[in-house]
């Protein structure tokens, strides 16, 4: 029918003003239900307000934007407290499908705390936006074009940043996050970073150019300083031309300083989303705790280090996952993440090492590391001939964050001390330090205790509470000739408090207890005669290459530490031949120590030197020796008695008629724990 010549006239004379008179009539029919019909009023406010819209359109398109600079420039000056001016000329078209806005010299000055430097200068500035994503609230930039931008980034020692345009919004640590821009020009750009609380400055020069040449892309160059140590940045991109936001951006950096330096090789995965990227990083360095400087992360001091791993951001968050090198002469690896929790930095961290060397861990502890020739690291305590750390500890930069650590090492280098593996444990809170558990396991026996650092004062006050368990005495007292001296276990105990802003600091003021036990061993025979100077049978049975041994009944040396000095409450040595006792101090401050030792036989001997043992001088390298002035006298008297009397009397003063009984082992053992 509809190819019917017919049709057209029919649709034409009948069926359209059929169909006009119904629409009509239902929509007259609406409004008359409705109880509304358009009134005289109601069409005069019609007719205004169209020609309102049509005259602000006109306007808006005959409109001279330059006039709009002053009152622009002072609204934004009021709004957020800094001066803003729009000195060139202002050019906005609207009426596009991407609307465009054209500004030269704009001017944005620093804080009220800032005043002699504009936080940024542009020369001209370029950009458009696409107008029907932004109907539905999504922002596209197609272009942003740059001429001589000067940015000028100024952070004080109390937290204040020069750019943030509202201060009372604290940071949330996410990044900088712009909507995606398809085309990103920069001309001759410039950017000047005064960082005062870690003392850098830099100067920089940044630029992204179009083009397939070597120097299209996006570069940023700096040179400065950190600390007064040289300090440089490089950051090099692809060009900034068809970016999409579901397309990652590559990028590489590299950054030196402190004698540490950063490699990075990785992708924005979120273009101009810069709390959204993933990297693999390579640093290396001279000591880990220099990173400081560079990340605002406190780290231990340790020998020099190599590690890579991948590192990721999501927002606050960033990730060091997978890592491995090595740090001295040991393995490293593990994972740690960084983030930030309210206003305060939290860094949490699992390390192993498969194979360590106890040097690498005793920089940890405030020694000094030294790298020989060979590449092996030794480490002392700082000062000569100390046995104790005395390298403070940096207390402000435990106070920035918080975090928890873990570590194990499954092996140790062959050492000393025979130690095996090592675990350790840390959280931190609030600059208080909890070490738990601070763990040594040896061949034979265990170290294990806890420590505690508040580092909320100007001088950090520490507890420190260690256990030994099973130590053998054959690892602290040489062998002779190839024989052991003494065998048996150790047990023992440290409790001590104090100031100090190192171990050697914190010992040389420390109070509290120190406790060595030995419920049971055995001695060479030669040695335990001499503990009571007994030249009849010590001194022969020594000379004579005697190898037997005797019982080790107990031996209890219990020390009262105040004012970083350890004075000898008990000490006793009980042997089945002679029962010693000592009294005495150990100055930890000086790690000196002062000890005299006086043996009694348990059975006669035909002679005897009344002679105690001293123990005398640095901790590192003690003195044994004899007190001769008591052998002086014991000689005098035997002198006497040989010209008043009888010379075979004169022998007297050197038998000794063996009185001393055992001593109460279970009591002293008891007591002492």
């Amino acid at each position: 029918m509809k190819n019917s010549p017919i049709w057209p006239a029919a649709r034409d004379r009948f069926l359209l003003p059929a169909w006009r008179w119904v629409r009509v009539r239902s929509v007259n029919a609406y409004a008359a239900a409705r109880g509304w019909r358009p009134g005289r009023k109601t069409r005069v406010a019609g007719i205004v307000a169209l020609v309102l819209v049509l005259a602000i359109t006109i306007g808006l398109a005959l409109l001279d934007w330059n006039l709009l600079r002053g009152p622009i420039g002072r609204w934004a000056s009021a709004r957020y407290d800094r001066q803003i001016e729009l000195n060139g000329d202002l050019d906005v078209k609207l009426f596009s499908w991407t609307p465009s806005v054209h500004v030269r010299d704009l001017r944005v000055g620093g804080p009220s705390w800032a005043r002699d430097r504009d936080t940024l200068k542009i020369a001209d500035f370029q950009g458009s936006v696409r107008l029907l994503p932004l109907l539905i609230g999504r922002v596209e930039v197609p272009r942003v074009a740059i001429v001589r931008p000067e940015v000028v980034l100024i952070a004080t020692e109390d937290g204040r940043r020069s750019w943030q345009l509202n201060p009372d919004k604290p940071d949330d640590g996410k990044g900088l996050k712009l909507p995606p821009i398809h085309q990103l020009i920069i001309t001759d750009g410039s950017l000047s970073l005064d960082e005062q609380r870690r003392k850098i400055r830099m100067e920089a020069t940044l630029s992204a150019r179009e083009g397939s040449q070597g120097r299209a892309g996006f570069r940023l160059d700096g040179q400065g300083t950190i600390n007064g140590t040289p300090l440089t940045l490089a950051v090099a991109g692809g060009p900034f031309i068809n970016i999409r936001r579901d397309r990652p951006y590559p990028f590489q950096a590299s950054l030196a300083g402190v004698n540490s330096t950063l490699e990075a090789r990785g992708s924005i995965t979120r273009p101009f989303d810069l709390g959204q990227f993933q990297t693999t990083l390579s640093l290396q360095g001279r000591d880990l705790a220099d990173l400081y400087l560079l990340t605002g992360i406190a780290l231990p001091n340790t020998p020099p280090y190599r590690l890579s791993g991948r590192l990721t951001r999501d927002d606050a968050k960033f990730s060091f996952n997978d890592f491995a090198g090595q740090v001295g002469s040991s393995d490293l690896s593990g994972d740690l993440v960084v983030d930030k929790v309210g206003d305060r930095r939290r860094v949490d961290a699992v390390l192993h090492s498969r194979l360590l060397d106890i040097d690498d861990l005793a920089t940890v502890l405030g020694g000094t590391p030294t790298v020989t020739p060979a590449g092996n690291t030794v480490v002392t305590s700082g000062q000569p001939g100390r046995l104790l750390p005395d390298a403070p500890l940096a207390v402000e930069r435990l106070r920035v964050m918080d975090g928890t650590l873990r570590y194990t090492a499954g092996q140790v280098k062959r050492n000393e001390l025979d130690i095996r593996k090592v675990e350790l444990g840390a959280d931190l809170d609030r600059a208080i330090l909890d070490l738990d558990p601070v763990a040594f396991t040896f061949n034979r026996g265990e170290l294990r205790g806890t420590a505690r650092i508040n580092a909320t004062r100007d001088t950090p006050y520490s507890t420190a509470d260690f256990r030994l368990r099973g130590y053998p005495l054959e690892s602290i007292i040489p062998a002779q000739g190839g024989v052991p001296t003494v065998t048996g276990r150790a047990l023992g105990r440290l409790q001590l408090e104090g100031p100090g802003a190192s171990i050697h600091d914190f010992a040389a003021a420390s109070k509290g207890q120190i406790t060595v036990v030995v419920p049971q061993g055995r001695m060479r025979s030669a040695f335990a005669e001499l503990l009571g100077i007994n030249a009849s049978a010590g001194l022969f049975r020594l000379l004579g290459g005697d190898e037997s041994d005797v019982e080790i009944r107990c031996a209890v040396a219990d020390f009262r530490v105040a004012g970083g000095t350890a004075t000898a409450r008990t000490f006793v040595i009980d042997t089945t031949p002679v029962l010693a006792q000592g009294t005495g101090t150990l100055d930890l401050g000086a790690e000196t120590l002062s000890l005299r030792i006086d043996g009694e036989t348990k059975e006669a001997r035909l002679v005897r030197l009344w002679s105690p043992i001293t123990v005398q001088g640095p901790l590192t390298a003690p003195r044994v020796g004899i007190d001769t002035g008591s052998v002086v006298g014991q000689a005098g008297l035997a002198g006497v008695l040989g010209a008043v009397v009888n010379p075979l009397v004169a022998l007297l003063p050197f038998v000794d008629p063996g009185l001393a009984e055992d001593a109460n082992c279970g009591a002293l053992i008891s007591s002492a724990r």
